[in-house]
């Protein structure tokens, strides 16, 4: 799966940060089309986009752009500006359901043939982010074989709910969560909200911890300050590393080699289960590592 501790936005009409994005570490840098560039900006954006996206990727960063979603009748203009090489993904947002995933799958694929690129390069993330969107986030996240990660969009759906956004969540907790949930069943990376209030940082780790712990993989972020804190919470910590290690070889030597389901490991049963997911650490840790070694190479 990609790496995606950290997926930053940049305006796409924005020419200083988009200047200045191959400088950011981030994972994902998305270069935006939607709320964060008004409608008279929105032919600019594109073409700004198209003519950068090299350039943003330049510093070892994955580019992404977010697309306006169908019902404003602008998503086909979007794709057909920014369709071409450099370009990893697109964020279809509000996405609503399936419908607007496998319509996108199939202009994807259209684009592709038509510009030489290689068919399926060019991978769907879904912003889960309106009452129908949550309630479709499974249906949606399967529509298509390019979909590999959701994000849950919490400004957009708190004004859905009709509701006030804090820092706390509590009135964001059943979508955060089903979101989380409905990304792991399709086997996609679940991509936690924006945290809004970026200056507090202590907040947006505290917030950010109890998302890892919901099953999020990574985080949309809106400020350069909040990369370093995501990467830290989203990847494994030395002393998780080590344990894994250490359950993996104990499993491996005295459980499968000697015809045993479960042993005993600083003080704790080692079943299948719990070895499974010391290796799924493990596995994510060296993914983790080959892009960072392949961002320093670069």
């Amino acid at each position: 799966m990609p790496v995606m501790r950290s997926v930053f936005y940049v305006p796409g009409n924005n020419e200083k940060m988009i200047a200045k994005a191959p400088e950011f570490p981030a994972d994902i840098i998305t270069l935006d089309l939607e709320d964060s560039v008004p409608p008279a900006e929105k032919p600019r954006a594109r073409e700004m986009t198209r003519e950068n996206l090299k350039l943003v990727g330049s510093g070892g960063s994955t580019v992404y752009s977010r697309i306006n979603n169908w019902e404003t009748l602008m998503t086909n203009d979007d794709l057909e500006a920014i369709v071409h090489p450099g370009l990893a993904g697109v964020c279809l947002a509000k996405c609503g359901g399936p419908d607007h995933v496998q319509r996108l799958d199939w202009k994807l694929e259209e684009l592709e043939r038509r510009r030489n690129l290689p068919v399926g390069s060019i991978a769907i993330q879904l912003l889960i982010e309106t009452a129908k969107g949550v309630i479709n986030a499974y249906p949606s996240a399967i529509a298509s074989k390019r979909v590999n990660s959701l994000i849950f969009g919490a400004v957009d759906y708190t004004k859905d709910m009709r509701v006030k956004l804090t820092s706390e969540g509590e009135e964001q907790r059943y979508a955060r969560r089903h979101t989380a949930v409905a990304a792991r069943a399709a086997g996609c990376i679940a991509i936690d909200c924006p945290f809004v209030a970026f200056k507090d940082v202590e907040a947006f780790e505290k917030s950010t911890r109890e998302g890892r712990q919901m099953g999020y993989e990574g985080r949309m972020l809106i400020h350069p300050t909040q990369i370093e804190p995501s990467h830290k919470i989203y990847t494994p910590a030395p002393e998780d590393v080590e344990w894994a290690n250490g359950v993996v070889k104990v499993f491996e030597e005295e459980g499968i080699a000697k015809g045993m389901a479960a042993v005993t490991y600083l003080g704790k049963m080692v079943d299948t289960p719990v070895y499974d997911n010391a290796r799924t650490i493990l596995a994510t840790v060296k993914e983790i590592s080959a892009f960072d070694a392949k961002r320093k190479k670069g």
